[in-house]
C-alpha cells in the first residue's frame, strides 16, 4: 500500500481547498495510506475530510511559522526561533513587499523560515503540494518522498510571483500539474525547460453529491428575500476576499444597479483578508441593503441552487470550481472575460461573458434580470449537459502510481 501525502496551508473556503475535498473523498483507500498536513487546523472544509484520511499533527516549528506563539510555543527553543522568525518575516516583508503579498511570502520562506522549520519526519511513496507557494516550498524542501508532485491552480502570470525564485523548487518536482489547458500553456511558456513534465488534470466535481447538498435546506437568508413584494432577484457570488475575485468591481456595479432602481439582492459567500475594505466601500456607495457578505458557509450549494444568477467577476482564475458547480446546478453565470475563461465558459451558451467594468457587469446582469427567456435559454442547454467528473480520477492515481 503506498504511502500518499497532501499539504496544503488550511482547508479555509477557495477551489484548490474544495478541490482536494472532493479528491479525498472519492480516494481509493483500500489501495493507499493517505496523509493530509495543515499548516492550520481550521476551515469550513475540514470536517468534510474523510475518516479514512490521517490528519497530521502540526510539527512545533511549522506551526509557530503560521501561528502565534503561546505557553507550549515558548517551551522549546526551536519552536521560539521559528515564532521570531515569524515576526520578523512577516514584518519585513510586509514593509518592503506591501503590495506584493505573493512575492513577500516567497522571501519571507527563502529568508525566514527554511532555516527555522524542521524535517518532517518518516518518508513517502508520494508527496503532494496541492497548492502552489508556501506548501509547494515546504514539500520540496523539507519533506522526504521518493515522488514529489505539485500542483499550480491559477494562471501563473497572475498571480505576482517571481519566477526565478520559484525555479529552483519547480525543479525539485517530477510532475507539475494545473487545471485547465489554458494555464498550462501559460505556465510553460513562463518556464519552457519544465514543460515536459508539465500536465492538465482538471478539478474532480461531483454532480451527484453537488444536485444532492443543493437540496439540504433553503437559506434563511433567502426566505425572507423571498417573501417580499416585489419580488428581490437573487444574485449569488463565492470566493475568496481577495483583489483576485473582484468583488470591489461587483460593489461598483451594484451601485450601478440601484441608481437605475433594480429590484436585486447581491450575496457574496467567502472569507479574507479585504473583508473590512470591501465593507468599507459597501457602506460608502450606500449599497448595505443590496450587497450583503455572508461570510462562510460549510454547504453553499442551496444558496446557489435557489439564486437567479451566479456572478463571477474575477480578475484572474485557474479554472473555477464555482463556475463548474454553479454549471452543475443550471445556474444562469455572469462571469469577468479573464484569459482562461474560455476553458470553461461557452459564450452565450453556457454563461455570459463581460470585461470586468462595472456597467459592463451591470448591464450583463440586467439583461439577464429582464430577460426569463434568455436565462431559460441557459438553464435548458446547462441542464442537457453532465459537468461531473468523477471519472478522471484515474489521471490522478496514474500520476501517483
Amino acid at each position: 500500500m503506498k504511502k500518499v501525502l497532501f499539504v496544503i496551508s488550511a482547508l479555509t473556503t477557495g477551489g484548490a481547498e474544495k478541490s482536494l475535498v472532493n479528491l479525498l473523498n472519492l480516494f481509493d483507500y483500500s489501495k493507499y495510506k493517505v496523509d493530509l498536513l495543515l499548516f492550520k487546523h481550521e476551515g469550513v472544509f475540514v470536517k468534510q475530510v474523510p475518516k479514512e484520511v490521517n490528519i497530521l499533527s502540526i510539527p512545533n516549528t511549522l506551526k509557530y511559522a503560521f501561528k502565534s506563539l503561546d505557553s507550549g510555543g515558548v517551551r522549546k527553543l526551536s519552536s521560539l526561533n521559528a515564532g521570531f522568525k515569524r515576526y520578523l518575516g512577516t514584518f519585513y516583508t510586509r514593509l518592503r513587499y506591501y503590495n506584493n503579498t505573493n512575492m513577500g511570502k516567497q522571501i519571507r520562506w527563502n529568508k525566514f523560515y527554511r532555516n527555522a522549520i524542521k524535517d518532517l519526519p518518516g518518508e513517502y511513496d508520494v508527496s503532494i503540494s496541492y497548492m502552489h507557494g508556501e506548501a509547494m516550498y515546504y514539500v520540496a524542501d523539507k519533506v522526504h518522498a521518493k515522488k514529489k508532485i505539485t500542483w499550480v491552480h491559477n494562471d501563473y502570470n497572475a498571480d505576482g510571483f517571481d519566477k526565478e525564485l520559484d525555479r529552483p523548487y519547480f525543479a525539485k518536482f517530477d510532475r507539475i500539474v494545473s487545471i485547465s489547458d489554458e494555464c498550462v500553456k501559460i505556465f510553460s511558456d513562463i518556464f519552457p525547460d519544465f514543460a515536459d513534465k508539465t500536465i492538465c488534470i482538471p478539478n474532480l466535481t461531483s454532480s451527484s453529491l453537488i444536485k444532492k447538498l443543493a437540496l439540504d435546506f433553503l437559506p434563511n437568508e433567502y426566505k425572507e428575500v423571498k417573501a417580499t413584494e416585489p419580488k428581490k432577484q437573487i444574485l449569488l457570488s463565492i470566493g475568496r476576499l481577495s483583489s483576485q475575485k473582484g468583488f470591489d468591481v461587483a460593489i461598483q456595479s451594484a451601485k450601478v444597479m440601484q441608481d437605475q432602481n433594480i429590484n436585486f439582492i447581491w450575496y457574496i459567500i467567502g472569507q479574507g483578508e479585504l473583508k473590512e475594505k470591501l465593507q468599507k466601500q459597501i457602506n460608502d456607495a450606500k449599497v448595505e441593503d443590496k450587497v450583503i457578505l455572508l461570510g462562510t458557509r460549510e454547504n453553499p450549494y442551496p444558496y446557489c441552487y435557489y439564486s437567479d444568477i451566479v456572478v463571477q467577476p474575477s480578475r484572474y482564475e485557474g479554472k473555477s470550481v464555482v463556475l463548474d458547480e454553479a454549471k452543475i446546478l443550471a445556474k444562469p453565470i455572469v462571469v469577468s472575460n479573464y484569459e482562461t475563461v474560455k476553458d470553461q465558459i461557452l459564450e452565450g451558451s453556457e454563461g455570459i461573458v463581460v470585461s470586468l467594468e462595472p456597467y459592463q457587469i451591470a448591464g450583463a446582469i440586467i439583461d439577464l434580470l429582464n430577460n426569463p427567456d434568455k436565462r431559460l435559454q441557459l438553464r435548458d442547454y446547462l441542464q442537457k449537459h453532465e459537468y461531473g467528473n468523477e471519472p478522471l480520477i484515474e489521471m490522478y492515481y496514474n500520476q501517483i502510481n
